[in-house]
């Protein structure tokens, strides 16, 4: 799961989360900070991630690392973490003392490049809000964009933004490989629960390139 502070950080299994060949590997993630669910089943299962391959791509970048997030909406300028998955199949949090700051999973797909991209930021720290503060203000038809080190911005428009209990997070949706490029926004959303200093739910926002 991802934490924003949420204290768990998203759960993409090593094993079986969109398709890097090679394996996942990191420290133990922080406590209390950034964005993302909590399962620790595969997000899409060999089969499912068959059948997507064989349907023909639509439009797609190369891959390349992203550089800088860019939602004029709501005011993100932010440069890019690589985020690990920890050895308990939980996506690691981007650092907690910089607000300004996003994550993308590193093993999976690159924005811009065929498939699904994970991107998380923090809601907020234990000091004051975060680079993901307004996500939950972005609507259907919002566009943002990735600079990428190749040198080429890829633009998305928003599909949808939804938030899920991270008890019942629905990981093969957000997660499921796809023949499109693609990319998930995830950061930390509901009531803070300072027993478990984590979150109860996650707000996803779906994208695609055009």
């Amino acid at each position: 799961m991802w934490v924003v502070w949420c204290a768990g950080v998203a759960a993409l299994l090593a094993t079986n989360v969109l398709h890097r060949p090679d394996g996942p590997s990191g420290p133990s993630p922080a406590s209390r900070a950034a964005a993302a669910p909590a399962h620790s089943h595969p997000p899409v299962s060999s089969a499912s991630a068959s059948a997507s391959n064989d349907r023909p791509a639509g439009k797609h970048l190369p891959r390349a690392e992203p550089t800088r997030l860019l939602i004029p909406k709501i005011s993100v300028n932010a440069p890019f973490t690589e985020l690990a998955i920890d050895d308990t199949g939980k996506l690691q949090p981007p650092p907690a003392n910089d607000t300004n700051l996003v994550g993308w999973y590193a093993k999976g797909v690159s924005p811009g490049e065929t498939g699904t991209a994970i991107i998380a930021g923090h809601v907020d720290t234990k000091t004051s809000a975060a680079v993901f503060a307004g996500l939950g203000d972005l609507k259907k038809g919002d566009r943002f964009s990735v600079e990428r080190s190749d040198g080429r911005t890829a633009s998305f428009v928003v599909d949808s933004a939804e938030t899920f209990a991270k008890n019942a997070f629905p990981d093969d949706r957000v997660y499921a490989d796809t023949p499109d490029a693609e990319v998930r926004l995830i950061t930390c959303a509901g009531t803070y629960n300072h027993t478990v200093m984590d979150y109860t739910d996650n707000l996803v926002v779906f994208a695609h390139l055009v």
